[in-house]
């Protein structure tokens, strides 16, 4: 690996892009104006731009005049091939205008196999590429506390802390590139299979006869709490379906962890990976998907619990 010759972060002198500006990446991007650097933007519907605008963040005509002006480049899309698209597309993507020692860091939920292509890339061009996708929702990303998982060189995460740092309470490096990625799709295993427990929990306590909160207050502090009864359950019961996690990225985030385990069917016996519960999980929040409500939040999986029950 080349040796690193990068300079310290300061807001005075690191000039940042930023590309992405949905639920998460607008917040994420906020907290960064906030502590004093500058802000080049970019967004496909330039309207949505306007709040940062505000803020003093300046719009750019493509991903690569981001890259143009700026040291570091972040990216939060929703698709693996919109980071392909922003990123690698020759003339106007992120790398063919970033300059030598420039870093992109990509926080979507996309495939650890892309990040892969995305470092090969970079470094071609004597740049970085780092993969750090988050977990912590809507409400992390406004108050800072998001938990980063990082794949790429060690050296430049650590580089890269006082931004991370200003968004993330978390910074945790997992490996090498893609491993950031394969951490969150193993994270949204997780999730998926909380979120079916937490809804079916409610569901039951219903038609027990208990009263939701009171059973939610009784069961947090022992072994059935956890960050997502924290950030959902109250949601669930409320039946606010706002997005904070969209549900169409969780499909997409569990789907890819099932493809790498399906592509590992034919190997070695001891590489075959077997999530049924992540099947399922899946199954259930396509349904949402399939009622037309790809774009509630992923709490919304007790209406599919609800439908089955007859409620």
């Amino acid at each position: 690996m080349a040796a690193l010759n990068l300079s310290p972060i300061t807001p005075s002198t690191t000039k940042i892009g930023w590309i992405g500006i949905g639920i998460m990446g607008s917040a994420m991007a906020s907290r960064l104006l906030s502590a004093g650097y500058s802000l080049t933007i970019y967004a496909r519907t330039p309207s949505k731009a306007d709040p940062l605008l505000a803020l003093g963040a300046h719009l750019a005509a493509s991903p690569a005049d981001v890259a143009k002006s700026s040291d570091v480049v972040f990216t939060m899309l929703g698709h693996p091939q919109d980071v392909r698209q922003i990123v690698l597309t020759k003339k106007t993507g992120v790398l063919s205008g970033l300059s030598s020692n420039g870093v992109v860091i990509d926080h979507t939920s996309s495939h650890p196999e892309l990040a892969k292509e995305i470092f090969a890339a970079a470094r071609e061009k004597d740049c970085w590429a780092i993969d750090a996708p988050v977990s912590g929702g809507d409400v992390g990303a406004r108050n800072g506390n998001l938990v980063i998982f990082a794949g790429g060189e060690r050296s430049v995460v650590n580089w890269l802390l006082p931004l991370l740092e200003i968004m993330g309470s978390k910074v945790s490096f997992m490996g090498g590139p893609g491993s950031g990625l394969s951490c969150k799709i193993a994270n949204q295993i997780m999730v998926g299979a909380n979120l079916v427990g937490l809804s079916e929990g409610l569901v039951f306590a219903g038609k027990a006869g208990l009263d939701r909160r009171g059973w939610m207050e009784a069961v947090r502090g022992g072994a059935a709490g956890s960050m997502v009864m924290e950030l959902f359950g109250q949601k669930m019961i409320d039946r606010d379906y706002d997005p904070g996690g969209i549900t169409e990225y969780i499909v997409k985030d569990i789907g890819m962890g099932l493809d790498f385990a399906e592509g590992r069917k034919g190997g070695d016996e001891d590489e075959v990976v077997v999530i049924p519960g992540a099947s399922l999980s899946k199954q259930l929040f396509v349904g949402i998907v399939a009622n037309g409500d790809g774009k509630v939040g992923i709490q919304g999986l007790i209406s599919v619990i609800e439908r089955i029950n007859g409620i």
